[in-house]
């Protein structure tokens, strides 16, 4: 009996291999195309490099959660080119993020300047955070407050021993 279940086992396995072999060979053409990076769109390497700094401190407004430098959407694409064009015509690096600011909002940036619109940004968690702990403070106190045994009057501890007595 157990030497039946083994080869069943054993039958059923390298059948899933043979199965999975071709779809395995597939992901991993797939993965290793992925994981190559795009190739350098400038021709000056100062340009590119310039470029990518910048678009790593700037948001995909595609993907939000991932750097202009990382990302794969068009609109990534096209702001690659707008930072390009903008490098090419002399701006600084602050002169662009401004421009990135000034079309698409601070939401452009990683890390968003530290003014009055972005305090909620900047703050907000920590606020949080402070409210929480005394909000869990309070609640706290009012349940050990709940929970301490109410001491009993010589009358009650009389009352309860004829009770028990009875």
């Amino acid at each position: 009996m157990t030497r039946l279940i083994l080869k069943s086992t054993l039958a059923l396995s390298v059948a899933m291999l043979v199965w999975c072999a071709p779809h395995v060979a597939l992901a991993q053409t797939v993965a290793a195309s992925a994981s190559r990076e795009a190739p350098l769109m400038a021709e000056d390497p100062k340009l590119e490099a310039r470029l990518v700094d910048i678009s790593q401190e700037l948001r995909c407004l595609v993907c939000q959660n991932e750097s202009l430098a990382s990302s794969h959407a068009e609109l990534a694409d096209d702001l690659r080119q707008e930072v390009r064009a903008l490098i090419r015509s002399g701006k600084s690096d602050q002169e662009i993020k401004d421009f990135l600011v000034a079309r698409y909002g601070d939401f452009v940036l990683y890390r968003p300047e530290v003014k009055p619109l972005t305090w909620v940004l900047w703050f907000g968690p920590f606020v949080l955070l402070i409210g929480a702990a005394v909000f869990l403070g309070v609640y706290l106190r009012q349940r050990r407050a709940l929970a301490a045994p109410a001491a009993l009057s010589d009358e009650d501890r009389a009352h309860a021993r004829q009770l028990l007595k009875d």
